[in-house]
C-alpha cells in the first residue's frame, strides 16, 4: 500500500462494462473512506452496450442514449472519480503509477495506483492495405465509432455499401444498412458467412442473408481499397457539401474518399465501407509492461481474473483471454455477457472479497432478419484442433408442434464424443423460438453431459411452444444412437 495516502487507490483502464462494473462492485464493499477509485476512458461514453450499436444504426434502436447503462454522471455520483476522454500511456509497474493523456489538450500525468484494473476492450481488425483508413471506411466498436458511421451515412450521397467480413458485427451491420436503404454487398474470405458456424449451417445464413437483398461474396479476399471522388461528379460534391472538403467529423474528401473495394479478381463500388472482420485484445500497454499474453494475444489471468504473476493487477473483459470449459484451451471470446461478469469477479476481489470466473463454453446467438443463430461448444474444426474424436448430427424440426400455428422450420447440429458421448457443441439455425433454444446445451455443456443424459431432460412442453420432443431433444436422440452403433 502507498503510504503516502491514507487509503487505498484503486485504478481502472477503461470505462465500459468489464471496467465500471469492476469499480461499482468494489464501491459496494468499500467505500469512499477506505478506497479511492479513479476509471480512465479515452472515449466519450462510458457503460454501453456497443452489441447494441448495429441495431441503433439500422433504427431498430432510435437514440443513442439508449444504449447507455449508467452515464458518466452517475458513476460519478457514487464516489468514482471517472475521467473522460483520457487515455492511458504507459504501465509502470515498478512504481506503481500509470501515465494518462488528456485527450484534447494534450497534458499528461501520472496517477500511482495501489490495486489496477486492465479494462481496455479490444479494436476492430484494419487489414493492412492502401486505403483502409480512407475517409468512408469505419470500424464498428464503440459507440464514438458508431457515431461516427451515422454521420457519414447522413452525408453521404451514394447509396452502395460494401462490408467487409460476415461475422456477427458484418452480418448484423449488413442488415442495419439494407434497412437504411442501402444497396448491399459483403465480401467474405470464408467458404460461408458466420465462421462460427461450421459451413454447412453457414450456407443456411447465405440464403437468408440474399433473401434479404444483400449481395454475399464468399471466398473472396479484399486486396485494397480504391479513394477518390467516385459517386458524384467534382462539381456536384461540391456544391453539395460548400466545396467538399469535409464530411462528417472534417475528414478530407478530395482525392481520399472510398469509392470501391477490389478482391482477387473484381472490384465492388463503395460510398461507404464497414470493416466486419473481427477484432483483437487491445493489450499494448500490458505487452509493453511486459505483462503474459495468451496465443490470441490477450492478457492471461487466473480464475479471479488476477494477471498472472502479478499480486495487484486485475484485468477483464475483450482484452483477456478465458478458459474453454469443453477444450480446456485458452480462448479470446469478446462478448458483453462475459466482460459485466468479469467485472464483477474482479470488483469483488478489489474490494476485499472473494470470487472466482470458472469459464466460458462460447455461447452466442444473434441474427438476420428473422432468422435466428446460434451456437455453444465447438465446431467440427475446433474438435479436430484439439484432438477430439466425435460424430455429428443434423435434424430438421419445428419451433412448435407441426400442427400449431405459425410453426416455423429449425435445423440443429450436434457433436459428440466417439464413445463417451459427451456433448461437445450446438449449432442452431431457424426462425422465432430457435436462438434462444442453445441455452439448454449451454447448460448441458457446463454440466458436461452425454448427449444420452439430455434425452431424459425434463424440458417445458405446450403446442405453442415446442413440439412434444423439443429439437435439441431430437437431436441428442440421433446423437446417442450414433454413438451407440459406433462404439
Amino acid at each position: 500500500m502507498n503510504l503516502s495516502r491514507a487509503r487505498e487507490r484503486l485504478v481502472v483502464i477503461g470505462g465500459d462494462a468489464a471496467g465500471m462494473s469492476a469499480a461499482s462492485q468494489a464501491r459496494r464493499l468499500k467505500g469512499p473512506g477506505e478506497l479511492e477509485i479513479v476509471a480512465f476512458e479515452r472515449g466519450h461514453f462510458t457503460s454501453y452496450s456497443a452489441c447494441g450499436i448495429p441495431y441503433w444504426v439500422g433504427g431498430d434502436v432510435t437514440e443513442r442514449d439508449e444504449l447507455v447503462a449508467r452515464t458518466p454522471e452517475e458513476h460519478r455520483a457514487r464516489d468514482i472519480d471517472l475521467r473522460l476522454r483520457t487515455e492511458v500511456t504507459e504501465l509502470d509497474l515498478d512504481r506503481q503509477r500509470v501515465r494518462a493523456r488528456d485527450v484534447d489538450s494534450g497534458e499528461e500525468a501520472w496517477t500511482s495506483y495501489d490495486k489496477l484494473v486492465l479494462a481496455t476492450g479490444a479494436r476492430p481488425i484494419r487489414p493492412d492495405m492502401p486505403g483502409a483508413d480512407a475517409a468512408g471506411v469505419h470500424g464498428v466498436q464503440t459507440l464514438d465509432d458508431g457515431q461516427a458511421l451515422l454521420d457519414t451515412l447522413e452525408h453521404t450521397r451514394g447509396r452502395r455499401a460494401v462490408v467487409v467480413g460476415a461475422g456477427y458485427i458484418g452480418v448484423e451491420m449488413a442488415e442495419a444498412l439494407i434497412k437504411r436503404g442501402y444497396e448491399v454487398t459483403v465480401v467474405n474470405r470464408g467458404s460461408e458467412p458466420m465462421s462460427t458456424l461450421d459451413p454447412d449451417m453457414g450456407c443456411l445464413v447465405h440464403e437468408a442473408m440474399e433473401g434479404l437483398g444483400i449481395t454475399m461474396v464468399n471466398d473472396a479476399e479484399v486486396t485494397k481499397i480504391l479513394t477518390g471522388e467516385g459517386g458524384t461528379s467534382p462539381l456536384e460534391r461540391s456544391r453539395e457539401l460548400g466545396g467538399g472538403r469535409e464530411l462528417g467529423g472534417g475528414r478530407e474528401l478530395r482525392g481520399g474518399r472510398v469509392r470501391a473495394v477490389v478482391t482477387q479478381d473484381r472490384e465492388f463500388p463503395a460510398d461507404v465501407v464497414v470493416l466486419g472482420i473481427g477484432v483483437r485484445p487491445e493489450t499494448t500497454l500490458a505487452r509493453a509492461a511486459g505483462l503474459p499474453l495468451g496465443p490470441h494475444g490477450g492478457l492471461l489471468t487466473d480464475r479471479s481474473m488476477r494477471v498472472r504473476g502479478q499480486e495487484n493487477i486485475w484485468a477483464g473483459g475483450d482484452c483477456v483471454e478465458v478458459l474453454d470449459l469443453v477444450s480446456g484451451q485458452e480462448r479470446h471470446i469478446p462478448l458483453g455477457t462475459h466482460a459485466n461478469k468479469h467485472g464483477q469477479v474482479i470488483g469483488t476481489n478489489a474490494g476485499g472479497g472473494y470470487a472466482t470466473f470458472p469459464g466460458v463454453v462460447g455461447t452466442a446467438v444473434s441474427k438476420v432478419c428473422d432468422l435466428e443463430i446460434a451456437r455453444t461448444g465447438l465446431r467440427e474444426k475446433d474438435a479436430h484442433r484439439v484432438g477430439l474424436r466425435f460424430e455429428s448430427v443434423t435434424i430438421e424440426s419445428t419451433s412448435r408442434a407441426g400442427y400449431y400455428p405459425n410453426a416455423s422450420p429449425m435445423t440443429v447440429k450436434m457433436l459428440a464424443e466417439h464413445r463417451t458421448g459427451r456433448l461437445l457443441g450446438v449449432q442452431i439455425v431457424g426462425r422465432e423460438g430457435a436462438g434462444k433454444r442453445v441455452d439448454i446445451a449451454a447448460v448441458a455443456l457446463t454440466a458436461g453431459m452425454t448427449v444420452e443424459q439430455m434425452t431424459a431432460l425434463d424440458l417445458g412442453y405446450a403446442p405453442p411452444f415446442s413440439p412434444v420432443w423439443d429439437p435439441i431433444l431430437v437431436a441428442a436422440r440421433k446423437a446417442s444412437a450414433k454413438i451407440r452403433g459406433t462404439s
